[in-house]
Protein backbone atom coordinates (compact mmCIF):
# COMPACT_ATOMS: atom_id res chain seq x y z
CA UNK A 1 0.00 0.00 0.00
CA UNK A 2 3.05 2.31 -0.14
CA UNK A 3 4.19 1.96 -3.77
CA UNK A 4 1.21 -0.21 -4.94
CA UNK A 5 3.52 -2.86 -6.38
CA UNK A 6 3.46 -6.52 -5.42
CA UNK A 7 5.06 -7.55 -2.13
CA UNK A 8 5.13 -10.71 -0.02
CA UNK A 9 2.90 -11.54 2.96
CA UNK A 10 3.92 -14.36 5.29
CA UNK A 11 1.41 -15.94 7.69
CA UNK A 12 2.27 -18.07 10.70
CA UNK A 13 -0.28 -19.82 12.90
CA UNK A 14 1.37 -20.31 16.27
CA UNK A 15 0.45 -20.85 19.89
CA UNK A 16 1.74 -18.57 22.64
CA UNK A 17 1.25 -19.76 26.24
CA UNK A 18 -1.52 -17.85 28.01
CA UNK A 19 -2.61 -16.12 24.78
CA UNK A 20 -3.90 -19.26 23.04
CA UNK A 21 -3.52 -19.36 19.23
CA UNK A 22 -2.50 -16.30 17.22
CA UNK A 23 -1.88 -15.51 13.56
CA UNK A 24 1.31 -13.58 12.82
CA UNK A 25 1.25 -11.63 9.56
CA UNK A 26 4.39 -10.04 8.09
CA UNK A 27 4.43 -8.02 4.84
CA UNK A 28 7.54 -6.79 3.03
CA UNK A 29 8.00 -5.02 -0.30
CA UNK A 30 11.23 -5.56 -2.23
CA UNK A 31 10.47 -2.55 -4.43
CA UNK A 32 10.24 0.26 -1.85
CA UNK A 33 11.36 -1.50 1.33
CA UNK A 34 8.08 -0.91 3.20
CA UNK A 35 7.26 -3.48 5.91
CA UNK A 36 4.29 -4.14 8.15
CA UNK A 37 3.49 -6.66 10.85
CA UNK A 38 0.15 -7.56 12.41
CA UNK A 39 -1.17 -10.00 14.98
CA UNK A 40 -4.65 -11.52 15.16
CA UNK A 41 -6.15 -13.82 17.74
CA UNK A 42 -6.99 -17.24 16.34
CA UNK A 43 -8.29 -18.57 19.64
CA UNK A 44 -11.56 -18.19 21.44
CA UNK A 45 -12.84 -15.01 23.05
CA UNK A 46 -12.25 -15.12 26.81
CA UNK A 47 -15.13 -15.31 29.29
CA UNK A 48 -14.40 -11.82 30.64
CA UNK A 49 -12.99 -8.61 29.26
CA UNK A 50 -9.78 -7.17 30.70
CA UNK A 51 -8.60 -3.63 31.41
CA UNK A 52 -4.91 -2.79 32.02
CA UNK A 53 -4.05 0.54 33.64
CA UNK A 54 -0.33 1.38 33.63
CA UNK A 55 1.32 4.35 35.33
CA UNK A 56 4.30 5.15 33.09
CA UNK A 57 6.91 6.74 35.37
CA UNK A 58 10.29 5.96 33.77
CA UNK A 59 11.73 5.33 30.32
CA UNK A 60 12.12 1.67 31.27
CA UNK A 61 8.31 1.42 31.33
CA UNK A 62 8.29 2.26 27.61
CA UNK A 63 10.06 -1.07 26.95
CA UNK A 64 7.22 -3.16 28.38
CA UNK A 65 5.94 -5.63 25.81
CA UNK A 66 2.27 -5.35 24.91
CA UNK A 67 -0.11 -7.65 23.07
CA UNK A 68 -2.90 -5.40 21.76
CA UNK A 69 -5.84 -7.15 20.12
CA UNK A 70 -7.79 -5.36 17.38
CA UNK A 71 -10.80 -5.21 19.75
CA UNK A 72 -8.83 -3.24 22.37
CA UNK A 73 -9.35 0.45 23.09
CA UNK A 74 -6.23 2.45 24.03
CA UNK A 75 -6.50 5.64 26.08
CA UNK A 76 -4.15 8.27 27.53
CA UNK A 77 -6.40 10.27 29.91
CA UNK A 78 -3.88 13.10 30.44
CA UNK A 79 -4.15 14.02 26.73
CA UNK A 80 -7.81 13.05 26.26
CA UNK A 81 -6.44 10.69 23.59
CA UNK A 82 -8.20 7.50 22.55
CA UNK A 83 -7.70 4.87 19.86
CA UNK A 84 -11.12 3.21 19.45
CA UNK A 85 -11.54 -0.53 19.08
CA UNK A 86 -11.27 -2.07 15.59
CA UNK A 87 -9.52 1.01 14.15
CA UNK A 88 -6.10 -0.69 14.24
CA UNK A 89 -5.00 -4.23 13.60
CA UNK A 90 -3.70 -6.25 16.53
CA UNK A 91 -0.01 -5.92 17.30
CA UNK A 92 2.79 -7.33 19.42
CA UNK A 93 4.83 -4.28 20.38
CA UNK A 94 6.00 -2.14 23.31
CA UNK A 95 4.57 0.96 24.98
CA UNK A 96 6.97 3.07 22.90
CA UNK A 97 5.85 1.19 19.79
CA UNK A 98 2.20 2.03 20.53
CA UNK A 99 3.10 5.73 20.79
CA UNK A 100 5.10 5.63 17.55
CA UNK A 101 2.20 3.90 15.80
CA UNK A 102 -0.23 6.57 17.03
CA UNK A 103 2.08 9.34 15.80
CA UNK A 104 2.47 7.65 12.41
CA UNK A 105 -1.30 7.37 12.07
CA UNK A 106 -1.83 11.07 12.81
CA UNK A 107 0.96 12.11 10.43
CA UNK A 108 -0.37 10.00 7.57
CA UNK A 109 -2.65 12.70 6.01
CA UNK A 110 -0.90 15.81 7.30
CA UNK A 111 0.29 16.85 3.81
CA UNK A 112 -3.31 16.94 2.53
CA UNK A 113 -4.55 18.69 5.67
CA UNK A 114 -1.97 21.47 5.35
CA UNK A 115 -3.30 22.21 1.88
CA UNK A 116 -7.03 21.89 2.58
CA UNK A 117 -7.44 22.59 6.32
CA UNK A 118 -4.30 24.35 7.59
CA UNK A 119 -5.80 25.23 10.98
CA UNK A 120 -6.69 21.59 11.67
CA UNK A 121 -3.21 20.52 10.53
CA UNK A 122 -1.58 22.93 13.01
CA UNK A 123 -3.65 21.59 15.91
CA UNK A 124 -2.86 17.98 14.97
CA UNK A 125 0.84 18.84 14.71
CA UNK A 126 0.73 20.31 18.23
CA UNK A 127 -0.90 17.13 19.48
CA UNK A 128 1.72 14.98 17.73
CA UNK A 129 4.42 16.89 19.59
CA UNK A 130 2.64 16.13 22.87
CA UNK A 131 2.63 12.43 22.03
CA UNK A 132 6.33 12.52 21.16
CA UNK A 133 7.08 14.33 24.39
CA UNK A 134 5.54 11.43 26.32
CA UNK A 135 8.49 9.28 25.21
CA UNK A 136 10.78 11.50 27.28
CA UNK A 137 8.69 10.66 30.39
CA UNK A 138 9.30 14.09 31.88
CA UNK A 139 5.94 13.72 33.62
CA UNK A 140 4.08 10.59 34.68
CA UNK A 141 1.21 9.56 32.41
CA UNK A 142 -1.40 6.81 32.35
CA UNK A 143 -1.94 4.22 29.61
CA UNK A 144 -5.22 2.30 29.61
CA UNK A 145 -5.83 -0.73 27.38
CA UNK A 146 -9.39 -2.07 27.62
CA UNK A 147 -10.18 -5.22 25.66
CA UNK A 148 -13.64 -6.84 25.87
CA UNK A 149 -12.27 -10.00 24.20
CA UNK A 150 -9.77 -10.53 27.05
CA UNK A 151 -6.95 -11.31 24.58
CA UNK A 152 -4.69 -8.30 25.25
CA UNK A 153 -1.79 -8.31 27.69
CA UNK A 154 0.73 -5.92 29.25
CA UNK A 155 4.06 -7.23 30.55
CA UNK A 156 4.86 -7.27 34.26
CA UNK A 157 8.68 -6.86 34.29
CA UNK A 158 8.97 -7.78 38.00
CA UNK A 159 6.96 -11.01 37.72
CA UNK A 160 6.18 -12.98 39.78
CA UNK A 161 6.13 -10.05 42.24
CA UNK A 162 3.23 -7.63 42.18
CA UNK A 163 3.64 -4.70 39.78
CA UNK A 164 2.74 -1.54 41.71
CA UNK A 165 2.47 0.50 38.51
CA UNK A 166 0.13 -1.92 36.71
CA UNK A 167 -3.51 -2.55 37.59
CA UNK A 168 -5.44 -5.40 35.99
CA UNK A 169 -9.23 -5.51 36.21
CA UNK A 170 -11.61 -8.03 34.66
CA UNK A 171 -15.17 -7.12 33.70
CA UNK A 172 -18.33 -8.62 32.26
CA UNK A 173 -19.04 -7.58 28.69
CA UNK A 174 -22.11 -5.56 27.80
CA UNK A 175 -24.58 -6.72 25.14
CA UNK A 176 -23.20 -4.06 22.78
CA UNK A 177 -19.66 -5.38 23.22
CA UNK A 178 -20.85 -8.95 22.54
CA UNK A 179 -22.43 -7.71 19.31
CA UNK A 180 -19.20 -5.93 18.28
CA UNK A 181 -17.21 -9.13 18.88
CA UNK A 182 -19.69 -11.11 16.79
CA UNK A 183 -20.71 -13.53 19.55
CA UNK A 184 -24.27 -12.22 19.69
CA UNK A 185 -26.56 -11.17 16.84
CA UNK A 186 -28.08 -7.70 16.68
CA UNK A 187 -31.57 -9.10 17.09
CA UNK A 188 -30.75 -11.48 19.94
CA UNK A 189 -33.25 -11.21 22.76
CA UNK A 190 -32.64 -12.36 26.27
CA UNK A 191 -34.70 -15.42 26.90
CA UNK A 192 -36.46 -15.90 30.18
CA UNK A 193 -34.51 -18.47 32.19
CA UNK A 194 -36.36 -21.60 33.06
CA UNK A 195 -37.12 -22.30 36.68
CA UNK A 196 -34.39 -24.29 38.44
CA UNK A 197 -35.22 -27.28 40.56
CA UNK A 198 -32.61 -27.10 43.32
CA UNK A 199 -33.33 -30.63 44.52
CA UNK A 200 -32.69 -31.99 41.03
CA UNK A 201 -29.40 -30.07 40.83
CA UNK A 202 -28.28 -31.40 44.21
CA UNK A 203 -29.02 -35.01 43.34
CA UNK A 204 -28.01 -35.18 39.69
CA UNK A 205 -24.99 -34.33 37.55
CA UNK A 206 -26.07 -32.05 34.71
CA UNK A 207 -24.27 -32.34 31.35
CA UNK A 208 -24.20 -29.86 28.48
CA UNK A 209 -22.21 -29.67 25.24
CA UNK A 210 -19.34 -27.24 24.76
CA UNK A 211 -15.98 -26.96 22.97
CA UNK A 212 -12.55 -27.82 24.34
CA UNK A 213 -10.62 -24.65 25.34
CA UNK A 214 -7.39 -26.21 23.98
CA UNK A 215 -8.23 -27.94 20.67
CA UNK A 216 -11.77 -26.54 20.16
CA UNK A 217 -13.13 -30.04 19.52
CA UNK A 218 -16.66 -30.89 20.77
CA UNK A 219 -16.61 -31.87 24.44
CA UNK A 220 -19.00 -32.18 27.37
CA UNK A 221 -19.10 -30.28 30.64
CA UNK A 222 -20.49 -31.81 33.83
CA UNK A 223 -22.07 -29.56 36.46
CA UNK A 224 -22.99 -30.40 40.05
CA UNK A 225 -24.27 -28.43 43.03
CA UNK A 226 -22.16 -29.43 46.07
CA UNK A 227 -22.45 -28.56 49.75
CA UNK A 228 -19.05 -27.86 51.37
CA UNK A 229 -19.05 -28.71 55.11
CA UNK A 230 -18.86 -25.68 57.42
CA UNK A 231 -19.23 -23.38 54.39
CA UNK A 232 -21.90 -23.12 51.69
CA UNK A 233 -23.12 -24.54 48.40
CA UNK A 234 -20.98 -24.17 45.28
CA UNK A 235 -21.38 -25.17 41.63
CA UNK A 236 -18.54 -27.34 40.29
CA UNK A 237 -18.11 -27.63 36.50
CA UNK A 238 -15.65 -30.10 34.94
CA UNK A 239 -14.78 -30.42 31.25
CA UNK A 240 -13.09 -33.49 29.72
CA UNK A 241 -11.95 -33.61 26.09
CA UNK A 242 -11.76 -37.04 24.45
CA UNK A 243 -9.82 -35.61 21.48
CA UNK A 244 -6.75 -34.11 23.19
CA UNK A 245 -7.21 -35.33 26.78
CA UNK A 246 -7.43 -31.81 28.24
CA UNK A 247 -9.20 -31.60 31.59
CA UNK A 248 -10.29 -28.53 33.46
CA UNK A 249 -12.57 -27.64 36.36
CA UNK A 250 -14.14 -24.43 37.51
CA UNK A 251 -16.08 -23.40 40.59
CA UNK A 252 -18.87 -20.86 40.86
CA UNK A 253 -20.38 -19.64 44.09
CA UNK A 254 -23.90 -20.97 44.58
CA UNK A 255 -24.87 -18.09 46.86
CA UNK A 256 -24.95 -14.32 46.96
CA UNK A 257 -22.11 -11.91 47.65
CA UNK A 258 -21.52 -11.82 51.39
CA UNK A 259 -22.06 -8.63 53.37
CA UNK A 260 -18.39 -8.63 54.41
CA UNK A 261 -15.18 -9.65 52.69
CA UNK A 262 -13.10 -12.56 53.99
CA UNK A 263 -9.35 -12.74 54.56
CA UNK A 264 -7.96 -16.20 55.41
CA UNK A 265 -4.34 -16.47 56.58
CA UNK A 266 -2.68 -19.89 56.94
CA UNK A 267 0.76 -20.42 58.45
CA UNK A 268 2.22 -23.47 56.69
CA UNK A 269 4.08 -25.52 59.28
CA UNK A 270 3.85 -29.07 57.94
CA UNK A 271 3.70 -30.82 54.53
CA UNK A 272 0.30 -32.20 55.57
CA UNK A 273 -1.09 -28.67 55.12
CA UNK A 274 -0.83 -29.26 51.38
CA UNK A 275 -3.80 -31.67 51.56
CA UNK A 276 -6.23 -29.05 52.90
CA UNK A 277 -9.27 -28.55 50.67
CA UNK A 278 -9.43 -25.08 49.19
CA UNK A 279 -12.11 -23.14 47.34
CA UNK A 280 -10.83 -20.09 45.48
CA UNK A 281 -13.57 -18.00 43.90
CA UNK A 282 -13.04 -15.78 40.85
CA UNK A 283 -12.88 -12.72 43.10
CA UNK A 284 -10.19 -14.07 45.43
CA UNK A 285 -6.58 -12.81 45.48
CA UNK A 286 -3.73 -15.06 46.67
CA UNK A 287 -0.83 -13.48 48.57
CA UNK A 288 2.44 -15.01 49.81
CA UNK A 289 4.17 -12.18 51.75
CA UNK A 290 7.50 -13.98 52.20
CA UNK A 291 7.89 -14.24 48.41
CA UNK A 292 6.48 -10.74 47.77
CA UNK A 293 3.95 -12.44 45.53
CA UNK A 294 0.35 -11.47 44.84
CA UNK A 295 -2.04 -13.14 42.39
CA UNK A 296 -4.94 -10.87 41.47
CA UNK A 297 -8.55 -11.88 41.30
CA UNK A 298 -9.75 -13.85 38.24
CA UNK A 299 -6.17 -14.80 37.29
CA UNK A 300 -6.80 -18.52 37.81
CA UNK A 301 -10.60 -18.40 37.79
CA UNK A 302 -12.65 -20.28 40.35
CA UNK A 303 -11.08 -23.50 41.63
CA UNK A 304 -11.96 -26.26 44.09
CA UNK A 305 -8.68 -28.03 44.78
CA UNK A 306 -6.09 -28.52 47.52
CA UNK A 307 -3.47 -26.08 48.74
CA UNK A 308 -0.85 -28.09 46.84
CA UNK A 309 -2.95 -27.91 43.67
CA UNK A 310 -3.24 -24.13 44.00
CA UNK A 311 0.52 -23.70 44.44
CA UNK A 312 1.21 -25.88 41.38
CA UNK A 313 -1.27 -23.81 39.34
CA UNK A 314 0.53 -20.63 40.46
CA UNK A 315 3.87 -22.11 39.39
CA UNK A 316 2.46 -23.12 35.99
CA UNK A 317 0.95 -19.65 35.42
CA UNK A 318 4.01 -17.62 36.43
CA UNK A 319 6.77 -19.90 35.11
CA UNK A 320 5.65 -22.57 32.64
CA UNK A 321 2.96 -20.52 30.87
CA UNK A 322 4.55 -17.08 31.12
CA UNK A 323 4.68 -15.81 27.50
CA UNK A 324 7.60 -13.44 28.17
CA UNK A 325 10.11 -16.19 28.96
CA UNK A 326 9.59 -17.91 25.62
CA UNK A 327 11.44 -17.20 22.40
CA UNK A 328 13.43 -14.06 21.66
CA UNK A 329 11.37 -11.92 24.06
CA UNK A 330 13.01 -13.57 27.06
CA UNK A 331 16.10 -12.43 28.95
CA UNK A 332 18.51 -14.46 31.05
CA UNK A 333 17.81 -12.42 34.21
CA UNK A 334 14.05 -12.81 33.84
CA UNK A 335 14.25 -16.55 33.20
CA UNK A 336 16.58 -17.04 36.19
CA UNK A 337 14.30 -15.03 38.49
CA UNK A 338 11.20 -16.98 37.51
CA UNK A 339 13.01 -20.32 37.84
CA UNK A 340 14.10 -19.34 41.35
CA UNK A 341 10.49 -18.47 42.15
CA UNK A 342 9.38 -21.90 40.87
CA UNK A 343 12.00 -23.57 43.08
CA UNK A 344 10.67 -21.68 46.12
CA UNK A 345 7.14 -22.89 45.34
CA UNK A 346 8.48 -26.47 45.23
CA UNK A 347 10.14 -25.95 48.64
CA UNK A 348 6.84 -24.72 50.09
CA UNK A 349 5.07 -27.84 48.81
CA UNK A 350 7.59 -30.21 50.48
CA UNK A 351 7.60 -28.18 53.71
CA UNK A 352 11.12 -26.73 53.46
CA UNK A 353 10.01 -23.07 53.45
CA UNK A 354 8.13 -21.36 56.27
CA UNK A 355 5.53 -19.05 54.68
CA UNK A 356 2.02 -17.67 55.08
CA UNK A 357 -0.64 -18.08 52.38
CA UNK A 358 -3.38 -15.44 52.37
CA UNK A 359 -6.72 -15.76 50.56
CA UNK A 360 -8.30 -12.31 50.30
CA UNK A 361 -11.82 -12.45 48.85
CA UNK A 362 -13.88 -9.23 48.97
CA UNK A 363 -16.99 -11.24 47.97
CA UNK A 364 -16.52 -13.63 50.92
CA UNK A 365 -16.98 -16.74 48.77
CA UNK A 366 -13.62 -18.49 49.31
CA UNK A 367 -12.83 -21.25 51.78
CA UNK A 368 -9.84 -23.08 53.27
CA UNK A 369 -10.36 -26.30 55.21
CA UNK A 370 -10.03 -26.22 58.98
CA UNK A 371 -8.58 -29.63 59.84
CA UNK A 372 -9.47 -29.07 63.52
CA UNK A 373 -13.17 -28.29 62.83
CA UNK A 374 -15.35 -27.60 64.70
CA UNK A 375 -12.51 -26.39 66.97
CA UNK A 376 -10.44 -23.32 65.94
CA UNK A 377 -7.34 -23.93 63.83
CA UNK A 378 -4.24 -22.60 65.67
CA UNK A 379 -2.40 -21.95 62.37
CA UNK A 380 -5.26 -20.29 60.51
CA UNK A 381 -7.04 -16.98 61.07
CA UNK A 382 -10.25 -15.88 59.37
CA UNK A 383 -10.91 -12.15 59.29
CA UNK A 384 -14.12 -10.45 58.15
CA UNK A 385 -13.81 -6.88 56.89
CA UNK A 386 -15.87 -4.13 55.30
CA UNK A 387 -15.20 -3.70 51.59
CA UNK A 388 -13.78 -0.46 50.22
CA UNK A 389 -15.54 1.59 47.54
CA UNK A 390 -13.06 0.35 44.93
CA UNK A 391 -13.73 -3.30 45.85
CA UNK A 392 -17.49 -2.73 45.59
CA UNK A 393 -16.87 -1.09 42.22
CA UNK A 394 -14.94 -4.12 40.96
CA UNK A 395 -17.74 -6.42 42.14
CA UNK A 396 -20.38 -4.24 40.46
CA UNK A 397 -22.17 -3.49 43.75
CA UNK A 398 -22.03 0.33 43.69
CA UNK A 399 -24.49 0.55 40.79
CA UNK A 400 -26.78 -2.19 42.10
CA UNK A 401 -30.11 -0.70 43.22
CA UNK A 402 -32.36 -2.84 45.39
CA UNK A 403 -34.57 -0.19 47.04
CA UNK A 404 -38.30 -0.62 46.29
CA UNK A 405 -37.44 -3.58 44.10
CA UNK A 406 -40.82 -5.29 44.63
CA UNK A 407 -42.86 -2.20 43.79
CA UNK A 408 -40.86 -1.47 40.61
CA UNK A 409 -41.39 -4.99 39.33
CA UNK A 410 -45.01 -5.29 40.54
CA UNK A 411 -44.07 -8.23 42.73
CA UNK A 412 -45.80 -8.30 46.11
CA UNK A 413 -43.44 -8.41 49.09
CA UNK A 414 -43.44 -11.59 51.16
CA UNK A 415 -43.53 -10.86 54.91
CA UNK A 416 -40.33 -12.02 56.53
CA UNK A 417 -38.85 -13.00 53.15
CA UNK A 418 -35.55 -11.92 51.59
CA UNK A 419 -34.67 -10.90 48.07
Amino acid sequence: MNCYKNGTTRLLLTKIPFFKEIILSSFSCANCGWTNTEIQSAGRIQEQGVCYTLKVKTKEDLNREVVKADSATTRIPELDFEIPAFTQKGSLSTIEGLLDRAVAGLEQDQVVRRATHPEVAVKIEEFIQKLRKLKEVENEFTLVIEDPSGNSFVENPVAPQKDEALTVAFFKRTVQQDIQLGIKADDDLDEEPAGNDLETMRNEVLTFNTNCPECNAPASTNMKLVQIPHFKEVIIMATNCDSCGHRTNEVKSGGATEALGTKITLHITDPSDMTRDLLKSETCAVIIPELEFELGMAALGGKFTTLEGLLKDIKDLTVSKNPFICGDSSTADRIQKLREFGEKIDKIIVGELDVHVILDDPAGNSYLQNVYAPEPDPEMTVEKYARSFQQNEELGLNDMKTENYEEKNNVPAVPGGTE
